[in-house]
């Protein structure tokens, strides 16, 4: 387990890397974001935004989003991916926004950075009664032999354990419901190495140790007989989504 100074560090390292991040990340399917959205109102905070993956699928549907993260490379790229967007730099314990002002808080891939004993409140704060929560993750299927392998090539052993565990929230919001939604991105080998360039594990490591992993991974789409000689294939999903009310 990561103390907290190097677990600060991985997640500021997405200023380095905000495009490549952009470029190599799933976005998410439409079913997770009905789900995650219910019939909450807006306005909507996306919590944690980055490059706006998840922001751009909710104002798609006419909600609202003031995007809200602590990097303002990753903030950069979501203002020209979305103009008009409102953009601010926050964190989930410190969030930008006045009280009760918003009727839902997203947070997309991003909820496992965070300190729930400071960041539960301060979501509590901004919500509306009556608001909700809605935290949601894109995981590999690690069931599939060659998805399995390319985790343990792009974290090079040293994955990180907190965002593979049930979401921590609780009073003054009530029980979190779940759902999941499997699906399939399209991905080509030079997509495959730009999605290992884009961890916060790979963008820490040295040059020499980046280089060893792209050549592990080369060999691994050259070599595996579920990839070997497709110009492109489909890496599986599992989405993982969360949703808790705010007690009114």
């Amino acid at each position: 387990m990561y103390e907290r100074n190097d677990h600060d560090a991985h997640a500021r390292s997405f200023d380095l890397a905000a495009d490549v991040y952009d470029a190599a990340r799933p976005g998410y399917p439409a079913e997770a974001v009905s789900w995650l959205i219910g019939d909450a109102s807006g306005p909507v905070i996306d919590l944690g935004a980055g490059t706006g993956k998840l922001t751009s699928a909710v104002v798609q549907r006419g909600f609202e989003v003031t995007a809200v993260d602590p990097s303002p490379e990753m903030l950069r790229v979501l203002g020209e991916r979305i103009p008009g967007v409102g953009v601010r730099l926050g964190t989930g314990e410190s969030i930008p926004a006045d009280d009760d002002s918003a009727g839902l808080v997203l947070s997309a891939q991003a909820w496992h950075w965070v300190d729930p004993e400071r960041a539960v409140p301060e979501v509590a704060r901004v919500l509306r009664p009556g608001g909700a929560l809605g935290l949601v993750w894109n995981f590999r299927d690690e069931s599939v032999d060659w998805v399995r392998q390319l985790g343990e090539l792009m974290d090079t052993g040293a994955a990180y354990a907190s965002d593979e565990v049930e979401p921590v929230v609780g009073a003054p919001f009530g029980p979190l419901d779940t759902h999941e939604v499997r699906w399939v991105q399209p991905m080509t080998v030079d997509g495959m190495l730009d999605l290992a360039r884009s961890r916060s594990y790979f963008i820490t490591k040295d040059a020499d140790t980046q280089a060893a992993v792209i050549g592990s991974l080369r060999r691994l789409a050259a070599e595996h007989p579920e990839l070997a000689g497709r110009e492109t294939f489909e890496l599986p999903y599992v989405t993982k989504c969360y949703r808790a009310v705010l007690a009114g």
